[in-house]
């Protein structure tokens, strides 16, 4: 028998511009299929992806992320849409016995299509957000190769891109169903062929007479969590001409270690499917008694059983299996009635919300698992715990939604709505959203099929800053509505399983400012979106609302992102003129200003941010200051937010995480998958328990997020200035921090002492009493009231010694490295027992690591100090290119600095560049040491 199961059409693909093609389809699958070669007009096509990720893949356009590139790319408003109508052709085998049946699966494309197979033509109707299941059966060729071609046409209402830009262009791409970015907006240049091409997975199926569609699996519990029901439905279709007698089966299984796996449940039932017909199944609800439960990050595991669901025909076997990672979890959701905001509870437990706004992978949809792995990591990485889906992007792929439940990110996916688009914008267009309404539910509908089942899925929202029309919005009302279970667990009487209704188990909120985030009530009252003054997040007077849904701010990348993105012209800092207010106004040049750049001064409010280290030399000085800034600027916007957890706010989401290419405002990491300091900032902002200092207050707190309560636990807090003396240092004993709480301990009073320095550096340490282990730090360089940091720079003179010491691991391709960095250098403690004694204790905690370790690099100097603003970085020792970078890179942490006589471990982790010979380089820099050196390889 030929196995069942999904064949990946995801190769060898051909493309040409339809007006350059004279055949048709039948032409094409039949008689005459296309080939390479000197004369031909098809090239190597992307699938998935769009029409102009093959132009890009052919050379035959530039970059459009690079540069003023995109600029010399045709726009579908100049050129017409049937310039960007392609062709696209491949071969694939499939042999089939007798009662089987072929499927050919297209996940989504953009926007309509007709497809052609062997000479027979369907065609595929509108609509970017939904799939597309042929049956090929009997048409394929079971002895030879099967033709397929598939002409692709672009939005019908690509619209034009107003002389001055603007959010989503003219508005006309809001008419369909489709992405709304690809018009530009104020962080993105418009996408020229509005992505326009077979933008997800192609497949070929293969099952029996009978098989499985869209099971649907949800869980309820019960006493506390330890009685768990598994509830299942699904469809079933017999495409055979006889009744079909099935016995279904599902097995939920778990991976013990080693890849051993245990057997929870194995439950079959028998059912009975009539000639060409279709039945929904409900299976009785499966018992577990105290599964694992999934949590989001920063809460507890994130546990997956394996859901497998196979059906077996009578007289033929086998017929169909479907498989999904499920994660038992429950997630609520309601208005906190003490902040106004949002609440969400996962198992019963309130979590506060510290995420991002998302808005895709990649402009140009070139989407992988890879890349998807990488960026939900990254989120994970910085102690995130929620994802917004912003609704002018994607309703994300199954594979985004994997890595989201793998590493635990709450994920709020958007429908296709924004204000600027759908009525709320300039000039005032499509009040009405998308002219077809019905295509609009279907899309939903077919969305909500697709990702239900992951446990990351946490809410549905219907648009950003606005509701879908009334029809639409009461018809999602009504679809996504909750299963009483859900609005009142201890319900027992209800109306039907669980599993029979489209989603039933997370709220559908109508918009992005409606019912618990933004004001609740649609106004514009999110942001603020520009450069603030660290202390000022702190401040009553910053945010009024419980829940806010965007706030950004700057996101300059490093200087190697911007000569790796733009050409030499694009590497001149902006000018800096200075008002007769005494603000100064950033000029940047053309380049940055294409690519959205933020800058770090808003005059008449905010003064700017890197002068308070200096006037920048170049663009190195320029990229390292504005790190500077990153890190204070997005440590101070979370740690704010934080300290009014539960009292003023239930959660925040940043505007926005990363870019979807190379823009320059906004991001924790660029588009070439870097770092910014931004990153580490709010690394160390959301960790799960956290010491932190209240810039406006100027009381030190402890954020616990947990569900344990911490006690048992001392801060000790020193300050370190420029000469290398800590003239402060104080231990706050007998600390204790409840669950979910943030405790106010101490006034921190070294501003207040006698001749306190202009510049200095403070350094916090939450601790265990019993073992001294750290369980939060937090580095601070603070200025006194009215100063600023121009001290810093004749710093960057002294000579700090450093030992560096590595171990590395080399599993396949992948590094796994663990490198300790210790500050040799040695403080100048004043003439006082005490003190020394206070700082013996602070020096005894800093872990420093045996001599055992490999000695990689023993960086000498004579001056005592912090070793300032330390960054590792990887590199490729053979490239020829002038970015060396080896990316991504996952550390444990970045950007840190190292007070004398500290250690600190650092993991790193890669993958080399396929074939690379030599061993990668690894380099560290820092304020001190602008020129680096290298610590591995």
């Amino acid at each position: 028998m030929v196995e069942i199961g999904k064949t990946l059409l995801d190769s060898s693909w051909l493309a040409a511009r339809s007006t350059e093609v004279n055949e048709d389809g039948k032409q094409l699958t039949t008689t005459n299929p296309p080939s390479l070669g000197s004369q031909s007009k098809w090239m190597e096509a992307v699938v998935p992806g769009t029409v102009l990720g093959t132009l890009l893949k052919n050379k035959a356009i530039p970059d459009p992320f690079y540069g003023l590139e995109n600029e010399t790319i045709t726009d579908i408003a100049d050129s017409g849409r049937d310039y960007y109508t392609f062709w696209f052709f491949t071969t694939f085998q499939c042999k089939r016995l007798l009662n089987q049946y072929v499927h050919l699966n297209f996940r989504a494309i953009n926007y309509s299509a007709e497809v052609y197979v062997n000479g027979h033509k369907t065609v595929l109707h509108k609509g970017m957000f939904r799939r597309h299941t042929l049956d090929v059966t009997d048409i394929l060729h079971p002895e030879k190769n099967n033709l397929l071609a598939v002409i692709v046409h672009p939005p019908d209402h690509p619209g034009t891109i107003p002389p001055k830009g603007g959010q989503g262009g003219d508005h006309e791409i809001g008419k369909d169903v489709a992405a709304q970015y690809v018009q530009g907006w104020d962080w993105i240049c418009p996408i020229r062929d509005r992505n326009t091409g077979i933008w997800d997975e192609v497949s070929i199926s293969v099952t029996g007479p009978v098989r499985i569609i869209d099971p649907h699996l949800v869980s309820t519990f019960f006493d506390n969590y330890k009685r768990v029901y598994l509830h299942v439905t699904t469809e079933l279709e017999n495409k055979s001409t006889w009744k079909a007698h099935c016995s279904v089966t599902i097995q939920i299984t778990t991976e013990l270690e080693n890849g051993v796996c245990l057997v929870e449940i194995l439950h079959t039932e028998n059912v009975i499917i009539p000639a060409r017909g279709q039945i929904q199944h409900t299976f009785k609800p499966l018992f577990l008694y105290k599964p694992e439960l999934w949590w989001p990050n920063g809460m507890g595991k994130q546990t997956l059983y394996e859901v497998l669901i196979t059906v077996v025909v009578k007289g033929f076997g086998e017929s169909d299996s479907w498989m999904q990672p499920f994660g038992f979890r429950k997630i609520e959701s309601v208005i906190d009635s003490v902040t106004g905001g949002r609440l969400f509870k996962i198992n019963g437990e309130p979590i506060f919300i510290r995420g991002g706004n998302w808005i895709l992978s990649d402009g140009l949809l070139r989407l992988s698992k890879e890349r998807y792995r990488t960026d939900i990591k990254f989120h994970a990485d910085m102690n995130m715990n929620m994802i917004r889906c912003w609704g002018g992007g994607l309703a994300e792929r199954p594979e985004f939604y994997h890595f989201c439940d793998i590493y635990g990110l709450l994920v709020w996916q958007e429908f296709w709505i924004t204000g600027d688009v759908d009525g709320r914008g300039v000039p005032v267009s499509n009040p009405n959203g998308p002219l077809d309404h019905d295509l609009f539910l279907l899309c939903a509908r077919d969305t909500v099929k697709l990702l239900r089942n992951h446990p990351s899925l946490a809410l549905w929202v219907g648009g950003n800053e606005q509701v879908p029309p009334k029809d639409i919005n009461k018809a999602l009302k009504q679809d996504l509505r909750l299963h009483p279970y859900f609005k009142t667990p201890s319900l027992s009487d209800w109306d039907s399983d669980p599993s029979v209704y489209l989603d039933g188990t997370r709220v559908y909120v109508q918009g992005s400012m409606w019912d618990g985030f933004a004001d609740g009530k649609g106004n514009f009252s999110d942001g603020p979106y520009e450069i603030q003054y660290p202390e000022d997040f702190f401040k009553d007077t910053f945010y009024k609302f419980g829940f806010n849904p965007e706030v950004g701010s700057v996101g300059m990348p490093v200087a190697d992102t911007i000569r790796a993105i733009m050409p030499r012209e694009g590497w001149e800092i902006p000018l800096f003129k200075k008002g007769a207010d005494g603000f100064v106004k950033e000029v940047p040049n053309r380049m940055w200003e294409y690519h959205k750049y933020i800058p770090y001064s808003k005059p008449g409010k905010v003064h700017d941010q890197i002068l308070m280290y200096g006037a920048p030399r170049d663009l190195d000085d320029f990229c390292l200051k504005a790190q500077l800034v990153n890190y204070i600027q997005y440590r101070a916007l979370l740690e704010g937010w934080s300290s009014r957890m539960w009292t003023k706010y239930t959660g925040v989401l940043i505007w926005k995480n990363q870019n979807p290419w190379t823009g320059l405002r906004g991001q924790f990491y660029d588009h070439l998958l870097d770092q910014t300091a931004s990153f580490y900032g709010c690394r160390s902002a959301a960790e799960p328990v956290h010491v932190q200092l209240n810039l406006a207050s100027n009381f030190i707190e402890v954020v616990n997020t947990t569900s344990k309560k911490l006690s048992d636990v001392e801060i000790e807090a020193s300050v370190w200035d420029l000469d290398g003396n800590c003239p402060y240092y104080k231990v706050f004993s007998q600390v204790s921090a409840p669950p979910k709480k943030v405790v106010t301990v101490s006034e921190f009073m070294y501003p207040r002492s006698e001749n306190p320095k202009h510049v200095y550096f403070l350094l916090l340490k939450l601790c265990h009493v019993s073992d001294k282990k750290v369980i939060s730090r937090n580095f601070y360089w603070l200025h006194l009231p009215g100063k600023d940091y121009t001290l810093l720079e004749p710093y960057r003179k002294k000579q700090i010694p450093l030992k560096i010491t590595c171990d590395s691991v080399l599993v396949g391709p992948k590094f796994e490295l663990e490198i300790t960095v210790h500050n040799t250098s040695r403080a100048n403690l004043a003439n006082n027992s005490l003190q020394e004694g206070l700082l013996h204790r602070l020096f005894s905690r800093c872990g420093v690591t045996a001599d055992s370790n490999r000695v990689l690099k023993v960086v000498k100097g004579s001056d005592p100090g912090v070793a300032f603003f330390l960054r590792f970085s990887v590199h490729n020792t053979e490239t020829e290119k002038q970015d060396t970078r080896i990316l991504p890179v996952h550390y444990s942490d970045n950007y840190f600095s190292l007070v004398p006589g500290e250690s600190l471990s650092f993991k790193i982790s890669f993958a080399a560049p396929t074939g690379m010979k030599k061993s990668p380089r690894v380099m560290l820099q820092g304020w001190n040491f602008p020129h680096g050196f290298t610590v591995f390889g």
